[in-house]
Order: structure tokens, then C-alpha cells, then sequence
């Protein structure tokens, strides 16, 4: 058993399910309709969904014409809406062993790479505003994606928040250890289904298959 005074959490993947890919195409071709565009690009709207290479996006201007800000806000805008109403309709649900992380005695925060407005609607949905202390989302900006993990922006300011001196960051993604790393913090690994092939390059400090188990061992049971 460790004992951290802050554990923070990753949200997609590791509190709630990840937002299907189909959503996020959808909540992309309405946004290119709302700066004008009818009919996009398909490689545009399959970057623009997965949103990993921001740069190979700049073609949204020589290839549509509307610069890459005016678009990528319209992006941000329907990725919340369509995320929003996912949540309130059940098809972003937690998972079940969400409400284990209330045993913890930690301070807890979470931080992801999701917008702002998408991670506090699943914080106020699922009851977790008053468990956790902190919560970062991206802004919904190109600077703000760009800030992104693997990024520490937003860890570093939940871990200041929360006056951490020893603490744990728990995700789903190699991009999740990395940024523990390079905040100098402690990573566990969540191997939820979704990532049960997945081989990682880095080694995080544990890892668990749930968060069942995540919070087993850090109270010793």
C-alpha cells in the first residue's frame, strides 16, 4: 500500500465510457456546416474527431477556406453539445465502480483531455462535485487543445490546486503516464477492456485492471 494526499483522475476511460468515435464524426459535420462547409473533407472530419494532429488540420483553411480557429471552435461547440446530451440520454455512462473513488482519503481531483464544459456536465451528472476537488478540462480553443496532455498544463494546475506533495495520476493511456512523468508524480494504469491489447512503451508505477482494484490497494484492503 502507497499513501499519496492527492490522487487524480483521467475521465474518459477511467471514470466514464469513451464517447464513440460516430459522435464525435457527427458533432464534425455539423460544425463544418456551421462555418459553411456542406461537404467536407473525409480525412479533414476523421482528424477533426480524433483531434490528435493539430497541425494536419491547418488544411481546413487551403482546403475549405475558414481558418483553423473559426472551425475549431464550432468543433468544441458541437463536441460539447453532442457529449452533453450523450450524458443525460445514458449513452456515456459510468462505469460501475465509479463511486469506490469516495473511500479514498486523498484529496482527489481529475483532469482531462476533454473540453471544459463536457467534463463538469459528467462530474455534476454522476454525483462527483462534492468527491472531487478540482477538475481541469481543455479550454475550447486551439491554444487550449494544444495544452493537451501529454502536455502537464492542466495537471500541474489540479496538483496545485489540490497542495499536493505526493501524489498519483490514474489513466487509461501511454499519454496519461507520460504526463504523470514529467509532472513528477506517480502514474497507475488503468486496464480497463478498451485497452486490454494495448503494449506500452513507458512503465507506469502500477496497474490495475478497475478501479475496484486501484482503490483496494491504496486503502489495503
Amino acid at each position: 500500500m502507497t499513501s499519496y494526499d492527492a490522487v487524480v483522475f483521467d475521465n474518459d476511460g477511467v471514470l466514464v465510457e469513451l464517447t464513440p468515435m460516430d459522435t464525435l464524426r457527427a458533432a464534425v459535420r455539423d460544425a463544418f456546416a456551421d462555418v459553411g462547409v456542406a461537404d467536407p473533407d473525409d480525412r479533414l472530419v476523421e482528424l477533426a474527431a480524433d483531434h490528435e494532429d493539430l497541425d494536419a488540420l491547418d488544411a481546413v483553411e487551403s482546403t475549405h477556406g475558414v481558418a483553423l480557429d473559426t472551425f475549431w471552435e464550432a468543433r468544441e461547440r458541437r463536441a460539447i453539445e453532442y457529449q452533453q446530451a450523450l450524458v443525460r440520454d445514458g449513452g456515456k455512462p459510468a462505469y460501475d465502480d465509479l463511486q469506490r473513488i469516495t473511500e479514498l482519503d486523498a484529496a482527489l481531483g481529475v483532469v482531462s483531455n476533454n473540453q471544459q464544459a463536457t467534463v463538469d456536465t459528467i462530474v455534476d451528472h454522476y454525483g462527483l462535485r462534492e468527491t472531487v476537488e478540482t477538475v481541469y478540462g481543455r479550454a475550447p480553443t486551439v491554444a487550449g487543445a494544444r495544452k493537451r496532455k501529454p502536455d502537464t498544463h492542466y495537471l500541474d494546475r489540479a496538483l496545485a490546486d489540490l497542495d499536493a506533495t505526493d501524489a498519483l495520476y490514474v489513466g487509461d493511456s501511454e499519454k496519461d503516464v507520460v504526463t504523470a512523468q514529467r509532472a513528477g508524480i506517480d502514474a497507475a494504469f488503468l486496464r480497463r477492456p478498451h485497452r486490454s491489447g494495448l503494449e506500452l512503451s513507458v512503465t507506469p508505477t502500477d496497474e490495475f485492471d478497475s478501479l475496484d482494484a486501484l482503490v483496494d490497494h491504496l486503502t489495503g484492503q
